[in-house]
């Protein structure tokens, strides 16, 4: 054979790559609303930044016809290139070769751009559509999956990992989005499930299709599983490259610094005007994040999990932060076993990534309720005070309104090492809400009261100006500041710029044991 004909031969093996399972199967995939593996990426990363590796991979198996159907790069499209710039590792599942399906090598090529992502330091990005283990294969797939969830779980907290559903994810695959940090699925072409609608109506005897049962919005509102609902593909990988921009390219780098930001969108002063003269007033919380945040640099992480609280990534002067903050519009703000878990879940992300969190308090306490003590509230508020004192980035603390209870003490407290902690004048920190505390401290002395409701509310009012406000807490140290709402941003600004350089430590061990 010339050296032409050589030549020829690679140009031919390379379209042949590119042609997945053919023409008529992509046609296939976009009839079903989504991209094919390869446009994904084009979408995901840089214009031509991409690079391949193990494109001619094939798989060795010979059982059931295999033998006879063999696609170059065996399901999956292996590579690094680049968001803005930096470097990732990516891998791209392909649904027209074998249904997207992981055999013994598809695995491998997962793995090796894996063990790439964690040896150079850099994020990893997983592009889920397979119809799940190939069949075919037996055990050499199960023992692929596994490969690839240890790899995922060595590169936890180590290197930035975000899995996008595209399409099914079904069996033991979801256990490899579910160890990563962010997971993202897009509403209407994707789902996941450990065991499927028909398996489920044979055991449990439960009819239910693919959505209900595992679709996005399930995921997104009920179950937590995914952190974001994209209303399509080109969103979802969209999604992909804003998260890159709030994270550091693994846990020893610092968080990347825009120099394009602009002023938050919400007046300052207009926060002077937030809380409402009556404590049983909400207001939205998201007013007070953007009014301290640069101007459409929020990006809500679970917005429609667990809506009592809030959680996402924005930019303070250009510097990426994480926000976790009660939303007194739901649930008045108040903690229970969801809440606890999703912002746990967030604060230890961000402290893995060396990203600085901001906390805005207004909370009641945690959720009473039968419900909630029998499946755990304790454990599960557990969660969230152990992330707060286990983390060590920087920790900028600000109470709006009520901060009652144990729950002052585990949203950010001084007491469980936060950094900076402000307080609104109209901040409330007390171990109870004040009708609450006079109904139990004064109960006798109302009950022999002339008048009990005059003499409850005298001394609701002599309660509420004695204790229903931050000097305390601030004559003590807790507080560090009792500031103007319209000074928040520069408080933090300047607090997040004083703390740049913090270094603090846990004693030595192999790990915590987090109450999970």
């Amino acid at each position: 054979m010339s050296t032409a004909d050589k030549l020829d031969r690679l140009r031919t093996m390379r379209e042949e790559a590119r042609q997945g399972g053919g023409a008529k199967r992509v046609e296939g995939q976009h009839a079903r609303g989504k991209l094919s593996a390869r446009e994904r990426l084009e979408l995901l990363l840089d214009e031509e930044s991409f690079t391949e590796i193990d494109a001619f991979v094939t798989h060795r198996a010979t059982d059931f016809g295999l033998d006879d159907e063999r696609y170059l790069g065996d399901g999956v499209i292996t590579g690094f290139g680049r968001i803005d710039g930096r470097l990732v590792f990516v891998y791209s599942q392909d649904f027209t070769v074998f249904g997207g399906s992981l055999s013994e090598a598809h695995a491998e090529k997962i793995c090796k751009v894996m063990d790439l992502a964690i040896e150079n330091g850099a994020p990893i990005i997983g592009l889920s559509d397979s119809g799940g283990a190939r069949i075919q294969e037996g055990v050499v797939s199960l023992g692929g999956y596994a490969d690839i969830f240890l790899r995922n779980t060595l590169a936890s907290g180590v290197v930035p990992q975000i899995s996008l559903v595209m399409g099914p994810c079904a069996g033991g695959a979801v256990y490899s989005p579910a160890i990563t940090d962010l997971v993202v699925m897009v509403e209407g072409t994707s789902y996941m499930f450990v065991t499927g609608p028909n398996v489920v109506k044979t055991v449990t005897h439960e009819e239910i299709d693919f959505e209900g049962l595992g679709g996005a919005t399930v995921h997104n509102e009920r179950s937590g599983v995914a952190h974001f609902l994209a209303a399509g593909e080109p969103h979802a990988l969209e999604l992909a490259r804003t998260l890159i921009g709030y994270l550091p390219q693994n846990n020893v780098d610092l968080t990347p610094r825009r120099d394009d930001w602009s002023p938050p969108s919400v007046a300052a002063e207009a926060l002077d005007a937030l809380v409402p003269d009556s404590a049983k007033q909400s207001y939205d919380m998201h007013t007070a994040i953007d009014g301290i945040v640069d101007a459409d640099s929020f990006t809500e992480v679970h917005e429609h999990y667990a809506r009592n609280i809030v959680c996402g990534f924005a930019r303070v002067e250009g510097r990426s932060i994480g926000i976790v903050a009660q939303q007194p519009e739901v649930l008045a703000g108040v903690l229970d076993i969801d809440a606890s878990d999703k912002a746990a879940r967030f604060v230890r992300t961000c402290d893995c990534f060396n990203i600085p969190i901001v906390t805005l308090v207004d909370v009641p306490g945690f959720l009473p309720g039968v419900d909630q003590e029998h499946r755990g509230i304790i454990r599960h508020g557990a969660k969230l005070l152990y992330a707060y004192c286990e983390a060590t980035v920087p920790k900028v603390t600000v109470i709006t309104r009520k901060a009652y209870g144990g729950a002052y003490d585990v949203m950010s407290s001084k007491h469980v090492r936060g950094d900076m902690n402000f307080a609104w004048p109209t901040a409330e920190i007390a171990v109870m809400g004040v009708e609450g505390a006079v109904n139990i401290i004064f109960r006798d002395r109302i009950a022999a009261a002339e008048d009990a409701d005059a003499e409850r509310a005298r001394l609701v009012a002599e309660y509420e100006e004695r204790f229903a406000n931050p000097y305390i807490a601030a004559a003590r140290g807790y507080v560090d500041e009792v500031i103007l709402p319209s000074e928040t941003r520069a408080r933090i600004a300047g607090a997040l710029d004083m703390l740049q350089n913090k270094r603090q430590s846990v004693p030595p061990k192999k790990h915590g044991n987090i109450p999970l």
